[in-house]
């Protein structure tokens, strides 16, 4: 969609005659909504250097001219494109994001960030040029059109209020080389630059065709997205389907197929514990309907397991091409009906009813992604609600298929293949924590590793050590303490305490993009919020005050939670409101959060508790335990439990 668009001649008049921003509220008004005074002024701005740019008469009057053109399936919109062909009669459109920054400072160690006054703050963004290269490969990975025509696409940036800082100019580091290789970036008194930047690629005009061409293209993945998301799956052992793994995904991609041959729209739920494979299943699906030509989504409320599974497929390929697709639950508030083939939404039960910073925006994320959607695969596990937000449930789902015409089907993943496949040990800690009453309230399997550790400096040692093998054991805690580090460079500084122990670790604040795979994050304590839908080899878990022992029960407090946690956020209006419902959510919320952090190691689980009763309860509940232990792999390096009780229980 456009929301402006003209020849070269029309734009210029309407510069000339004040009529631009007008024209541009207009239609910005009735095609995507009402517009806030500070883009208008960057628009009023911005298009007066532009139209000192065009205003050359080797550029063709009849060229196209293009302002806000959205991104199909996307809420991003391209500042502003030329159109026309070049000396070889090749269609071509010039892109150009427009800034108005007048300073940069760089950022080393990520890759194309930059920071800059945005919103009268200084925040972290995109550097112009990848801003620029990310829209044009979007468009060229998706836009059929642009693909069938072979339109060239020329990004740049052009920041008309920044001036060139010479040889240590932070805009132009090094770093960045790549990205303004691919799309120059021009500041203030480079117009002239610009200009002949345009008309290398804009010869001949073409009175708005290639606009038009690229603006109603079906939207399609393209051939080399495809190649490159199938050859980075195929070496990537960790996204193996086995067993009932592979019957859902012929399901799902049956119920795709159907859904865009009928142009009917499709629902299935995948329910699933803890190490079911649900992830798996969903990056698999998400790259086969890929490489089918599918308009496809990878879409969680969590942003670790995206930030983590969008890495681990990159590769060698560059980042904007996979970042398109993985994408937050928030991103269908406005996305017309049946705009993508499959969306694929993994922890559906994190999905929240509203979406945006202040959760003020949207109607209900489910509704809005089935909506969305011809065919929407959500991955559901209802015992992993964490916080007070999370909404999914199956039964929401339904009654939002219903409501859209959406036929529904439903479908179990069994097979365990985290806690060495042990299924006996997730129903174990459904019993151990009381979330319900098993079978297994003595056995969880012959060879998973669980130990509680009296010292807590003992069971980090140890995730220490296994985690040197192959950067795979890590320690989690309950949000039971504060963020108290954050913003401060102090090293001696650290959030969980416990004095008695002589015990210190931090949050995992600087890096919770990648906590899961950076190899430091061992010395950092990760929380449910960055380890949800993740798994390691090994993991320890601290366990606070909010999880006790009394009375013969485990009991959980709502009170001891920190006071930087957003988990239970809003629970004091509940509390007035609907006080029994709201403690019972509250007890819920927490044990889930420990049946979560309890679920994410595949060999072994190690746990240590601040409540001493709680640490008894669960020591008694250990020597229940019938288990064999000659097939654990520690076997001949760890003590036996008579000889070691002082120290933990295994």
């Amino acid at each position: 969609m456009i929301v402006y668009e003209a020849t070269k001649d029309e734009f210029l008049k309407d510069v000339f005659d004040d009529e631009l921003v007008n024209n541009i509220v207009s239609n910005y008004n009735s095609k995507i909504g009402r517009i806030n005074e500070r883009e208008v002024r960057s628009w009023d701005n911005s298009m007066q250097y532009m139209y000192r740019v065009l205003s050359d008469s080797e550029i063709p009057k009849d060229a196209g001219v293009a302002i806000e053109f959205k991104i199909p399936h996307t809420s991003k919109r391209v500042d502003f494109l030329i159109s026309g062909s070049d000396q070889d009669a090749k269609q071509s459109i010039v892109i150009v994001e427009l800034k108005q920054w007048e300073s940069v400072e760089k950022i080393e160690g990520k890759e194309a960030i930059v920071k800059t006054v945005i919103n009268r703050g200084v925040r972290e963004t995109t550097h112009p040029s990848y801003q620029a290269w990310s829209y044009a490969a979007l468009i060229k990975d998706y836009n059929e059109n642009a693909q069938k025509e072979e339109i060239q696409l020329y990004p740049c940036a052009y920041l008309h209020n920044y001036i060139n800082q010479g040889e240590q100019d932070p805009l132009n580091y090094p770093v960045y080389d790549y990205y303004i290789e691919e799309a120059p970036v021009f500041v203030k008194g480079d117009s002239g630059k610009l200009r002949d930047f345009i008309k290398r690629y804009i010869k001949h005009g073409d009175n708005k065709e290639i606009l038009y061409t690229i603006d109603k293209g079906r939207i399609r993945p393209s051939k080399s997205l495809q190649d490159s998301l199938n050859s980075m799956l195929q070496g990537n052992r960790e996204f193996v389907m086995i067993d009932d793994q592979k019957v859902v995904y012929e399901t799902a991609l049956h119920l795709a197929s159907d859904a865009v041959r009928t142009n009917t729209k499709q629902v299935l739920v995948v329910e699933g514990g803890p190490g079911t494979g649900k992830s798996v299943l969903a990056i698999n699906l998400l790259v086969e309907a890929t490489n089918r030509s599918l308009v496809s989504q990878y879409v969680t409320k969590n942003a670790a397991p995206r930030n983590i599974y969008a890495t681990k497929l990159k590769q060698n390929f560059r980042k904007g091409h996979i970042d398109n697709l993985f994408v937050g639950s928030g991103s269908y508030i406005n996305a017309p009906a049946n705009e993508f083939d499959v969306l694929v939404v993994d922890e559906a039960h994190r999905l929240n009813e509203k979406s945006g910073l202040f959760s003020n925006l949207g109607e209900n994320q489910v509704k809005e992604i089935i909506n969305a959607s011809k065919l929407a695969v959500f991955f559901i596990d209802e015992r992993q609600r964490v916080t007070l937000k999370d909404i999914g449930s199956i039964g929401m789902i339904k009654k939002f298929a219903g409501e859209l015409g959406a036929g529904v089907s439903t479908v179990k993943l069994e097979s365990q293949f985290r806690c060495n496949g042990s299924d006996g040990y997730l129903s174990w800690i459904d019993d151990v924590l009381q979330i319900r009453e098993t079978a297994n309230s003595n056995y969880i399997g012959t060879n998973y590793d669980f130990r509680i550790y009296k010292e807590p400096n003992e069971m980090r040692q140890e995730i220490e050590r296994l985690n040197k093998k192959n950067n795979k054991s890590r320690m989690v805690a309950g949000y039971c303490w504060n963020w108290v580090k954050e913003g401060k460079s102090n090293t001696n500084v650290h959030d969980i305490e416990l004095p008695e122990h002589k015990f210190s670790m931090s949050w995992n604040l600087d890096n919770s993009a990648t906590w899961a795979i950076d190899e430091k994050s061992v010395n950092e304590i990760g929380c449910i919020h960055t380890c949800q839908g993740l798994e390691f080899d090994y993991v320890g878990v601290v366990i606070g005050d909010d999880l006790v022992f009394k009375d013969g029960e485990v009991i959980t407090d709502y009170t001891k939670r920190a006071k930087t946690d957003n988990s239970l956020k809003g629970l004091k209006k509940m509390l007035k409101e609907k006080p029994e419902e709201a403690k019972q959510l509250a007890d819920e919320i927490i044990r889930n959060t420990y049946r979560t952090l309890m679920t994410r190691g595949q060999k072994g689980c190690f746990v240590y508790c601040t409540d001493k009763e709680l640490e008894g309860y669960l020591i008694e509940r250990v020597r229940d335990i019938q288990q064999t232990y000659e097939e654990n792999e520690f076997f001949r390096e760890m003590p036996r439990v008579a000889e070691t009780n002082e120290k933990y229980q295994s």
